[in-house]
Parts: structure tokens; sequence; C-alpha cells
């Protein structure tokens, strides 16, 4: 069917390749490029020998250029961004030199700031529509599949939808006492950050795990959980009808917050460079050195996730609650890929967003958010690539 470069070769693009690699009809030939070649010759290595043609390639993704030279090498269908979110604009950029289609799981982030908004790459929709060519925003679990749930329960289970809570839920435990599922520094300026969330139209911000609630999750039960701010609100609360409240909580046990604490108190969380033996050092790079590779926790990582949202709407005039969720085994997970499930629930979507584009079920030039496409083919692939979801008509709801 086409071609895919991937950039990127940590967890989540070891996912993605691999359930490309199960998707072979779609996905005839993929290339895996990164700015450390030898880690791309070993998921190579690890593949090669199915139906799914593999190649690899060292690439800078921060440098435009190298970027354009090798998508005209390679000459891809679909770029899949599964490097960095700072890296998100230099890989658009490449992408609309060559005229290929775009795909990533998480906005563009400043190096020097935690900010995250969708402005910068919101910035390119004429250009990628003149272009002729699409963008998927946001292509991973949250914000990927809990914009798709957003977008199929206002196809199939409301005329409006009032008010939107997403649930993010790891109780994996990998023995570790302090150690992040994904890329350390990422992780942690996302935690560190203050809460917001937005309601009539606004955003409200709070402090740092300033608002804690308890949930009792299916298939897992009751767990802390916390008020961050995340991108997709903000694009859900323009692209579902009737938006009044659309809020993101995170589950953390006290364990990490603790260490997490102790970490911000001795400055290890800060972004602002110092100087340390005549050399200019980030503190939360240094950090993120020193930390378990999030990559080496599947093998010890036990425990389910629980992904989903509660909607709270109106149906032919009546007032209905909803939940659509996605229950993950880390060990399952693990044994089928390699990968814990935190890697996991973002490759499977990554490779699914690229499929609907490369099939052309999905094909709206411009740049545009996931749940700005029909969701139906998007929630199959869903259920036949490992992530089934689930769905209850009478949930628990979160004051």
């Amino acid at each position: 069917m086409g071609k895919a470069l991937i950039i990127g070769a940590g967890g989540v693009a070891s996912v993605c390749i691999h359930k490309c690699c199960q998707n072979s009809d779609v996905f005839e030939e993929i290339c895996i490029a990164s700015r450390t070649k030898s880690k791309c010759d070993a998921l190579k290595a690890k593949l090669d020998g199915g139906k799914t043609k593999i190649s690899t390639a060292q690439v800078n993704a921060d440098n435009v250029d190298e970027l354009i030279a090798l998508i005209n090498q390679f000459k891809p269908d679909v770029v899949i961004n599964l490097a960095l979110p700072y890296q998100d604009l230099t890989i658009m950029d490449a992408c609309l030199a060559t005229k290929v289609n775009y795909v990533d799981t998480a906005n563009y982030e400043p190096l020097d700031t935690a900010k995250f908004e969708y402005s910068w790459q919101w910035a390119y929709r004429e250009r990628f529509e003149k272009a002729g060519i699409t963008a998927l925003l946001g292509s991973g679990f949250d914000p990927g599949v809990t914009g798709v749930f957003s977008a199929y329960a206002m196809k199939h289970q409301f005329d409006e939808i009032n008010y939107i809570d997403i649930l993010d839920c790891n109780a994996g435990d990998h023995g570790y006492p302090f150690a992040t599922n994904f890329n350390p520094e990422i992780n942690i300026r996302e935690v560190s950050a203050k809460g917001s969330y937005i309601e009539d139209g606004k955003w409200v911000e709070t402090e740092p795990m300033e608002i804690k609630r308890v949930y009792n999750f299916p298939e897992i039960g009751e767990k802390d959980m916390y008020l961050l701010h995340h991108e997709e609100l903000e694009s859900l609360a323009l692209n579902i009808k009737g938006i009044k409240r659309i809020r993101f909580f995170m589950t953390f046990g006290q364990s990490y917050l603790t260490h997490l604490k102790c970490l911000e108190n001795v400055g290890m969380t800060s972004i602002e460079p110092i100087d340390f033996e005549g050399h200019k050092i980030v503190p939360l790079q240094f950090l993120k050195a020193v930390l378990p590779d999030p990559a080496s926790l599947g093998p010890r990582t036990v425990g389910k996730t629980n992904i989903g949202c509660i909607f709270i709407g109106k149906k032919d005039g009546k007032d209905k609650t909803y939940y659509l969720y996605n229950v993950c085994d880390h060990q399952e997970c693990y044994k089928e890929v390699g990968s814990q499930a935190i890697s996991y629930t973002t490759g499977v979507p990554a490779m699914i967003g690229a499929a609907m584009l490369l099939t052309g079920k999905w094909n709206k030039p411009g740049v545009h958010n996931i749940e700005e496409f029909d969701p139906d083919p998007f929630m199959e692939a869903l259920n036949t690539f490992g992530l089934p979801w689930k769905e209850s008509f009478n949930p628990d709801l979160v004051e």
C-alpha cells in the first residue's frame, strides 16, 4: 500500500514499528531513522524477515536540510514523527518542502520553556492545505485515542457533549523508588507545570498537583489522581459541540510525588542552564541521564493501565453519561512487542493514524487534530491491533 518514514528509535517507536510490520498490507516498506543509527539497526534486526521491507538511516531531526534529503531519498508516503516534541516544527518544515503527509503523537514544545499548546503547529494550517498534504496532530493515546473517543461519542451517543473528564491511570509497578514511564525530560516538565482546565470557554489555572480526586478505575480499583494541563483540552474544546468544561486527570503514587518534590526542591527539575566545571548543563537533562531508561522498564513492570473519557451531555433532550476506556496489561504488552504499556498505548495509535492516511480513509489536506476525522475506522483498528475499548453507560462521575 505505501511507505512510511519513522523518525525515532525509542520505546514508542519500537512499538509502532512492530505494529507496522503486523499491518504489512498497508506498510509495505518502512525506514527507521534516528540520530543514533545503531538503535535503528537493532530494531531492524529484530523484525527483518517479514513482509514489510525495513531500512535504516541516520538523521538529525533538528536539521531541516538533513530531513529533506532523507525524505527525498526514501520517498515515503507519510512521515511518523516519534522524536522529541521539540523537533515537531523542523519535521513539519521538511514535510512541507517535500509534500509528504505528517503524523505525530504530541504537540510542539519550545526547548527553553515548558509550554504546551498547539499555536505553533496550527500556524501551518494554510501552508499544508495549499501543499495538498495532511498533518495529523496527536495520534498517541492522550492526545490521540482520547480525541477519537470524543469524536465517537459525539457521533454515536450524544447530540451535544457538555463535560469531558479524561482519566489516565497507570497502576503499573516497575520496582524502582523513582522512574518515569516515558521520556523523563518530557514527563517531569509536564507534571511539574501548573495545572489547568477549560470552563465556559476560558482557561482556569491551578498550582501543580493542587486538585486531587480519588477514582475507582475498572479492573484496577481506587487510585489518587491529579488535575494536569494537557494539550488535547485545547483542541477538544474547539472541535466537540456543546463543551462547557473539560479536564484531564492522571494518577500518581505517593513515592513518585515525594521523590519529585525532593528533586524540585534541590533544583534538579530546572530547565535553566547552569555552569558546572566550565560547562553549561541543564539540570533536568542531567537527571534524565541518571534515571532508568523507560525502554528498560518493560520486563520488570507489572499491572495495568486504564485510560479513557467520561462524557456528560444530552441525547434527544435527555441527560446522558457515557464512559469509553481501554485497559492495557504491562506484561502482555512486553510479551508481544518487548515494551511496557505506556509505550504500547502510544505506539499503536501512531501506527493506526498513519494507516488512516495511507489507506485514504482519512484525507483532509491541512493541519488537523485527530478528533476532526471520522472515528469509526480508527475505533475498529484499535480492536484489531491490541487496544480494545470498553464502554459503560452508568459510570462513576468525578466531582
